[in-house]
């Protein structure tokens, strides 16, 4: 009998939490969150800032919902992360060019410096995240994590547009 078939037959009372997929995915997230944030605590960074940070520094200017697309997340969301970094002086908003109606989010010169040290802590992060793997684990880990985000991307309530800044 296959594991999916066993799963499916649990009751309540048989059923160990950790034998769902899902469960553990998101304690990962957990752990993957609490040792980002230990690595970067004197930044003052979270992982979603640091992901806006690093998707509008590697471009000429980017608009809100084009970011959003880009690291996988609402737009909503990502507003309220963008107010916090420009407050900061991290990001900038301004007008398009092209458009008058799109303002474009690009990164300060104090953003890039910023971006530029907390990228080792960052780097160290991931590292710790993957720590407990041999090297070869961590190449499959990676290549199994990419198949089921790619597979299931569609079904987030914000999926992520691989080339939405080329859009």
């Amino acid at each position: 009998m296959g594991q999916s078939s066993q799963i499916a037959r649990r009751t309540p009372e048989t059923t160990e939490l950790e034998e769902f997929p899902g469960h553990q995915i998101q304690r990962l997230q957990q752990i993957a969150v609490a040792i980002f944030l230990q690595e970067t605590e004197p930044y003052g960074l979270t992982p979603v800032q640091c992901a806006a940070m690093i998707s509008a520094g590697n471009g000429s200017g980017m608009d809100q919902r084009t970011l959003a697309r880009t690291i996988g997340f609402d737009t909503s969301t990502i507003a309220g992360v963008i107010d916090r970094l420009e407050a900061r002086g991290l990001l900038r908003r301004g007008m398009s060019a092209l458009d008058a109606r799109v303002r474009l989010i690009t990164l300060t010169e104090k953003g890039r410096v910023l971006l530029e040290s907390v990228m080792p802590s960052v780097m160290r992060a991931q590292h710790r995240m993957l720590a407990p793997l041999s090297r070869s684990e961590r190449g499959e880990f990676m290549r199994m994590l990419g198949k089921l985000v790619a597979t299931n991307n569609d079904l987030s309530r914000a999926p992520a547009v691989a080339d939405a800044a080329g859009s």
